[in-house]
């Protein structure tokens, strides 16, 4: 049996966090760590008490819009805003936090994770906008992807 590293276990429960998502396209979820503690999480997916893309149907798809572009034109919010939304409503500070998110951040998410002050973005999937990186990169925003951690849980007997 072997124990998983700290960003596995983190890049796990992200996961299963993304398993909330209401999105038809890609289903996101992010954890927020700081001292290997979680401050807030959060999954891609309208906005709370309106109806989502699994009731209605996915804006993008019906409008051919390609992965990556016209954020605007979306019905979900995405993990990474949710997981600052819910910080700034519980008065958490994210910091010098670690991101663990199932997928990059587009850029519109980066900008705004730059502002929350970040140190650190882990993830396992690359998102189809790449354009966050620079903007990393000259924050000083370390970016890690690895491999994706196995989805099966290790029971002891």
């Amino acid at each position: 049996m072997t124990r998983p590293d700290i960003d596995q276990y983190f890049l796990k429960i992200a996961s299963v966090v993304a398993e909330r998502s209401t999105c038809r396209r890609h289903r996101v979820g992010a954890v927020a760590v700081r001292d290997k503690q979680i401050l807030t999480t959060g999954y891609n997916g309208a906005p709370s008490g309106f109806k989502d893309c699994l009731e209605l149907g996915c804006l993008r798809d019906e409008r051919g819009i390609p992965s990556g572009e016209r954020h605007e034109i979306c019905r979900s919010i995405h993990a990474e805003q949710n997981v600052i939304i819910q910080a700034a409503l519980h008065g958490v500070s994210l910091e010098e936090s670690t991101i663990y998110c199932t997928h990059t951040p587009c850029v519109l998410c980066a900008k705004m994770l730059l502002n929350a002050k970040i140190k650190r973005f882990v993830s396992f999937r690359e998102y189809d906008d790449n354009s966050f990186r620079e903007l990393f990169k000259d924050a000083g925003i370390q970016v890690e992807v690895h491999d994706r951690p196995p989805s099966t849980i290790t029971y002891l007997d």
